[in-house]
Parts: structure tokens; C-alpha cells; sequence
């Protein structure tokens, strides 16, 4: 009998796209593991964050997948869907990069994180995302974050970020595939 399946959705940054480099490194990890079924949603139809979130609804319904074994990960603007939609229904895992999280400009931007598993992964010169106010919202919610030399982006730590993901799933509880 085989485990059940468990869902990793990514969901990207505003001004990004499914294929960039930080979804598709993400991608290629969660498929790496036994019974992971990756999804990177393509939210480029919408710059509003409520339809975006209203896309991984969707594409968490379409699927049928269970929440409790549901990992979400995005970057910026997806971080911010990937944390609203756990404060919505809690999930499994919660993995986000330069969540576009405590900005004044946006609607319900201190989602009450509601994940099994967390990790926030932040660049210490953000320029879009200022670090401080995301590690402030870690700090209220007891959530473990890694702050890197780096930028908004994450863009010189690729691989740093797919091995710390590698991490977090193993984490989870999933296991690698066997070659």
C-alpha cells in the first residue's frame, strides 16, 4: 500500500512567473521525493492579491488535496498566498521566501501562519520587503527564519535555498526517492 500523496504548490512573486529560477529549483526538489505531486500555480493573469488567492484555493480544490498533507511555498507575493491561505486552512508546511509579509499597503499582511512546519528564508538587503517587520511577525508567531546576504530576489542563494527546502521536507516527514 502506498502513502498517500502529499501536494507542494509554489506560488511565485508578483513581477516573477512559474518558470523563474526559485520555483523551478523548489519544483525539482519536491519532485525528487516519494509520493510529492508539484504544482507551480501561474499567477501572471492577476497582480491582485486576493485573486491570487483565490488561485491556490483553486488549484488546492482542483487537486483534492488534503490540507494535512499540503506543503505550501512561494516568494514574495507568494509568500504573503502561501501564509493566508495556512491562516485560512492550516496546512502541513509553510516554506517562504521573502514573504511579502507586514506591509502597510496590504490587505491582511500579518497572516496568523497556521502550518505543522514553517521556515521563513529572508535577505538581509531586502530592498522590497524590508527584513525587520518579517522578522518581528516570526518573532510573534515562534517561527523559525533564516536571514541571508542577499536581496529581495534570493538570487545568490539558489542552492543554499534547495537544500534548506530538501530540509524542510525531509522535515515533514516525506522521503526522498531511492535511485
Amino acid at each position: 500500500m502506498s502513502a498517500p500523496e502529499t501536494f507542494v504548490f509554489l506560488s511565485h512573486g508578483l513581477e516573477s512567473g512559474p518558470g523563474s529560477t526559485k520555483i523551478q529549483a523548489l519544483k525539482t526538489v519536491a519532485e525528487s521525493f516519494a509520493g510529492v505531486h508539484a504544482e507551480a500555480i501561474d499567477h501572471r493573469s492577476t497582480k491582485d492579491p486576493a485573486q491570487r488567492l483565490g488561485q491556490m484555493r483553486d488549484a488546492m480544490a482542483a487537486a483534492g488535496a488534503d490540507p494535512a498533507r499540503t506543503i505550501l511555498a512561494g516568494s514574495s507575493m507568494g509568500g504573503w498566498v502561501c501564509a493566508q491561505t495556512s491562516a485560512d486552512t492550516p496546512v502541513l508546511g509553510c516554506f517562504l521566501l521573502a514573504p511579502a509579509l507586514a506591509l502597510p499597503d496590504y490587505p491582511q499582511s500579518r497572516p496568523r501562519i497556521q502550518a505543522r512546519h514553517t521556515q521563513i528564508i529572508h535577505g538581509w538587503q531586502d530592498d522590497v520587503v524590508p527584513p525587520m517587520p518579517v522578522i518581528e511577525l516570526a518573532q510573534a508567531q515562534n517561527l523559525p527564519i533564516l536571514l541571508l546576504p542577499d536581496n529581495h530576489r534570493l538570487e545568490h542563494s539558489v542552492s543554499r535555498v534547495a537544500d534548506e527546502f530538501r530540509a524542510f521536507l525531509m522535515n515533514t516527514g516525506l522521503n526522498p526517492r531511492h535511485h
